[in-house]
């Protein structure tokens, strides 16, 4: 059988002393102090209490479709494989109960059985342990299954947790789900996939997508279909957006589609607003057309742009006819990976009924100006000169909020 066990509870270091002094040093309404993004000992904190407890986007259903199918992540010291098998989908460590060696070496594949390199130990798909040559007589393969983690899927989204307590997952389900369901990720293609290593923490990135105040100056193509408007906290407003905003909600309650905004409830750890573009817009494009067909469940085009967000590591837009998604991995104190994928129809045609580069133009430029935006912004933080600056009450109350929720997961 396998064993489910998740990522032991760990005990506290010697150096928690100096990181409470840390947290008790953070002013509200400020940047952090410098250590937070700098400190080898805060980063290991954030993997140990935040990126091992926390719910972690990891892929997409779609990429795990048929039995079979698997994909591997890898956080910190932590490899999972992500795998489906006839019932249902699994996640087990990467980590054979022989020896420890890492079983999956590639990021994704397609096995009948998950086969250790070093000595050939075979475990079937749902962690069993099938096969473990020249072990003896009194070895039991029942006792030495795969160690597995909690996995879920929302709508085509697959998130995982290595804690053994997991945080409450049914409430994002119940936000997210009715809203992301009519785009039908689960039955979309990935056409275009861009990794980047950022040369920056992992908080300046989180921290650079809470907020807008930057939009105008550094995404010219994020700001021809968007206003820069519709974070929580964010209290500008005009009646031009006011309007749209309103008319857009009678229009998508009369297509089915339930709009309803979601923002972190009770200091949660997942937000969902659906947003219209500015007319005339259909779509996050440079011509503001379509770039694919309609996905899903749509007859039309005027769907707006469903955001939606999970900490530590997830943010999305669902268009009409893409949906891009953006999954945030720390390497390093100072270094990050970053998947952006795109999705769209899966019986669209490349040539036809696509270009990938139209479908990637405006996210993908966007994604490259904010990477250069928090490379920046880190090489001035690891300064001397560097400290905590106030935060716009205006624009970058969403920017305090998640410090907020980040520091509560350090206490």
């Amino acid at each position: 059988m396998k064993t489910n066990l998740a990522v032991p509870t760990v005990a506290q270091s010697p150096q928690s002393s100096s990181l409470q002094a840390l947290i008790r040093r953070y002013q509200p309404g400020q940047s952090l102090p410098q250590e937070f993004y700098t400190d080898e000992v805060v980063f290991q904190a954030d993997l140990r209490q935040i990126f091992y407890r926390s719910w972690l986007f990891v892929g997409h259903s779609c990429e795990v479709a048929q039995p079979g199918d698997y994909l591997t992540v890898t956080v910190g010291d932590e490899s999972l494989v992500v795998v489906r098998d006839r019932d249902r989908l699994h996640a087990h460590f990467n980590v054979c109960r022989h020896r420890g060696s890492r079983i999956a070496l590639a990021s994704c594949g397609q096995a009948k059985a998950l086969v250790c390199p070093y000595h050939q130990w075979s475990y079937q798909l749902d962690g069993q342990l099938r096969g473990a040559r020249l072990m003896g007589r009194e070895f039991d393969r029942a006792e030495h299954g795969l160690i597995s983690a909690q996995v879920r899927e929302l709508a085509g989204l697959i998130f995982v947790c290595l804690a053994a307590q997991p945080p409450d997952f049914e409430a994002a389900v119940d936000a997210i789900a009715p809203q992301l369901t009519p785009h039908r990720l689960d039955q979309a293609k990935i056409i275009a996939r861009h990794t980047y290593t950022v040369s920056a923490n992992w908080k300046t990135l989180i921290e650079n997508n809470r907020e807008c105040y930057h939009c105008a100056g550094a995404h010219p193509e994020f700001f021809l279909s968007n206003y820069d408007f519709g974070l929580p906290g964010d209290t500008r407003a005009t009646r031009r957006y006011q309007k749209s905003l309103a008319e857009s909600y009678q229009r998508w309650q009369a297509m089915g589609l339930a709009p309803r905004e979601v923002s972190f409830p009770d200091g949660g750890w997942f937000r969902v607003a659906r947003l219209p573009l500015k007319p005339p817009f259909l779509t996050e494009s440079l011509t503001g057309q379509l770039t694919a067909p309609l996905m899903g469940d749509f007859t039309q085009p005027e769907v707006g742009s469903l955001r939606i967000i999970g900490l530590p590591n997830f943010w999305g837009h669902a268009n009409a006819d893409y949906a891009m998604t953006t999954r945030v991995i720390p390497l390093a104190v100072n270094q990050t990976q970053i998947d952006v994928a795109f999705l769209i129809h899966p019986d669209a045609v490349e040539g036809r009924d696509y270009s990938p580069a139209d479908v990637a133009a405006v996210w993908q430029a966007t994604s490259e100006q904010d990477w250069q935006l928090c490379e920046n912004n880190y090489a001035g933080i690891r300064s001397s000169a560097y400290r905590p600056g106030p935060l716009s009450p205006l624009t970058e109350s969403s920017v305090t909020n998640f410090l907020t929720w980040y520091l509560h997961q350090l206490s």
